[in-house]
């Protein structure tokens, strides 16, 4: 949520920043007005108020001297009246203020590019050359179906289109790939593993910032008001939600493996064949609290650490700069990381890594102290995959396919599977 103290000093500044998202000004108009209203009614309650407490004194004095305070007590009761009328408005203003903040998205970063999609940057090519093959590399949904590692059509059935069922050593490659990325995470990067619910309430949802651009997108429970997460990023917002931070604990970096769900509105027709965009995949997400004035190193921090598992995986990857209307809603800035998959022939996006600054604090309420005594502060939150299953999942069978139709296993990934070389047609 955006700090309304800064809307009222810098509204051009914050206009412009969410013109570059393609955001109108509004928002920011009505917003400016209600606070107006607000802080005008406000000081008219504190003078009636300050009124009041004037009066009580006059009055006691006044029987004292045994004379009349009719016409004192008449004044002070329409000084009541008038504060409880003032009580009722700023009571009904202060919700509709909220509201309407809660709708506002995160301020971008100053190198964040104006413009949508296509306005993305590639701020790094390739890591590594592109393999090339002396035979047509096959496209992953080939290779799964000759190799029997998956079956869209029985998952088709089992749950609709958009499901995958993963079948015999196709199911121990999900689960290895998972481990994998836990393992390098928890060991390696010094992460702490958090094992998340996969139902969040709608306060989790609304704290994240997700109810207000992503709730078409998640499976959602009528009955009791919870949503499937479409990624662990909710959740993980919410593990210190209304908690005020003691000194010395940031960094928090947190990993958490769960399934997404996520309903691809819109999406019809597009890059839907195989694992390229799917209903239900797995994620392993990391996640940062973090000073204010660490989270541009973090995010540079946590791009290296989901590089380096498409590094120890052997997939060719590159990174993008998001463009401001192409960023989420609560992040302040975006860097995508897409591998390469060469039987169909494209890059995949496989993980996001960014930084929210304090935007998600604000809405969660969550605070830290510098030190003992200390004002507190909203602390920056981060997120990353690291990474999303299924396209790395994809981008491996592709990468690491052969002539004869088998895939070599990563070296780095063959302790997983009980020293398997090569994943092979039976």
């Amino acid at each position: 949520m955006l700090d309304i103290r800064r809307i009222r000093t810098e509204p051009d500044v914050i206009k412009a920043n969410l013109a570059k998202r393609g955001e109108g000004t509004g928002k920011i108009d009505a917003l400016l007005a209600l606070d107006e209203t607000r802080r005008e009614k406000q000081t008219e309650w504190e003078v009636l108020r300050a009124e009041q407490n004037k009066l009580g004194p006059q009055i006691a004095a006044a029987k004292k001297a045994g004379e009349d305070a009719t016409a004192v007590l008449a004044h002070l009761g329409e000084l009541k009246s008038r504060l409880q009328s003032l009580d009722q408005t700023l009571k009904s203003l202060d919700p509709e203020q909220e509201a309407l903040l809660s709708t506002l998205p995160n301020l971008v970063l100053d190198d964040v590019p104006e413009g949508g999609e296509e306005c993305n940057a590639e701020i790094r090519g390739a890591n590594k050359p592109l393999p090339e093959f002396d035979f047509e590399p096959r496209a992953h949904w080939d290779l799964g179906a000759s190799l029997g590692l998956f079956d869209t059509e029985r998952g088709a059935k089992l749950s609709g289109s958009g499901f995958v069922l993963y079948t015999g050593v196709g199911a121990r490659l999900q689960r290895a790939l998972i481990n994998l990325m836990l393992d390098l995470h928890t060991t390696v990067h010094g992460y702490t593993e958090l094992g998340v619910p996969y139902l969040l309430t709608r306060e989790s949802i609304t704290a994240s910032g997700h109810i207000v651009k992503f709730a078409p997108e998640m499976y959602h429970d009528a009955e009791s008001d919870q949503f499937f997460v479409p990624t662990a990023e909710p959740a993980l917002v919410n593990v210190h939600r209304g908690e005020l931070l003691e000194p010395g604990v940031l960094p928090i970096k947190y990993v958490a493996h769960t399934p997404c769900w996520r309903r691809e509105a819109g999406a019809a027709g597009k890059d839907t064949r195989g694992l390229q965009r799917v209903h239900q995949f797995d994620k392993v997400e990391i996640f940062q609290y973090t000073l204010p004035e660490e989270s541009a190193n973090a995010q540079a921090e946590m791009v290296r650490q989901a590089c380096a598992v498409l590094d120890t995986l052997e997939i060719p990857h590159r990174l993008l700069l998001l463009a401001a209307g192409d960023t989420g809603f609560s992040m302040a800035r975006t860097v995508d990381i897409e591998a390469w998959a060469p039987g169909v022939g494209k890059w995949l996006e496989v993980s996001s890594a960014s930084d929210g600054t304090d935007f998600q604090a604000r809405r969660a309420s969550i605070r830290f102290r510098r030190e003992a005594g200390a004002k507190p502060e909203f602390p920056h939150l981060l997120n990353a995959s690291g990474t999303a299953l299924a396209r790395v999942y994809a981008a491996l069978l592709e990468n690491h396919q052969n002539v004869d139709g088998s895939v070599t296993v990563p070296v780095a990934l063959r302790p997983y599977l009980s020293g398997r070389e090569k994943l092979e047609a039976k």
